[in-house]
């Protein structure tokens, strides 16, 4: 899945940790690439492996459907729970709903807990037919 990723992805670190029930669960370690103020996550790179377990997600739905599709994101809102600190962060995306046209998506980041998110955001894709 890593050698799936975009450059974007790469230039994080971000790869795959495993899969639940199908659905990718992405993961980045800590370091200079990812870092914000002092000993925590720069929100923007926190957004940016959300959007990816977020992509991932409706990918991996997408395949197992057998459809073939395009995906570009209209927008993607972001809350941030609390602040990432100093260690290796999670991320998954769940499908909320794919229709022919448009896909909303759900993305949750975790550290140590996964019941107690650092993060959470709602994806909206548009969907077109790969040719």
């Amino acid at each position: 899945m890593s050698s799936d990723l975009p450059p974007y992805a790469q230039a994080l670190g971000i790869a795959l940790d495993h899969a639940e029930d199908g659905t990718p669960i992405l993961y980045f370690d800590y370091s200079e690439r990812v870092a914000g103020r002092p000993g925590f996550l720069h929100g923007g790179a926190l957004s940016g492996l959300m959007e990816m377990a977020a992509i991932a997600a409706l990918r991996t739905e997408l395949e197992r459907r057998g459809e073939a599709m395009k995906l570009k994101p209209v927008n993607v809102q972001v809350e941030f729970m609390r602040g990432g600190t100093q260690q290796r962060t999670f991320a998954s995306g769940s499908v909320t709903r794919a229709g022919r046209r448009v896909a909303l998506v759900n993305a949750e980041a975790w550290q140590d807990d996964r019941s107690k998110p650092i993060a959470l955001a709602q994806m909206k894709v548009l969907l077109s037919p790969d040719e």
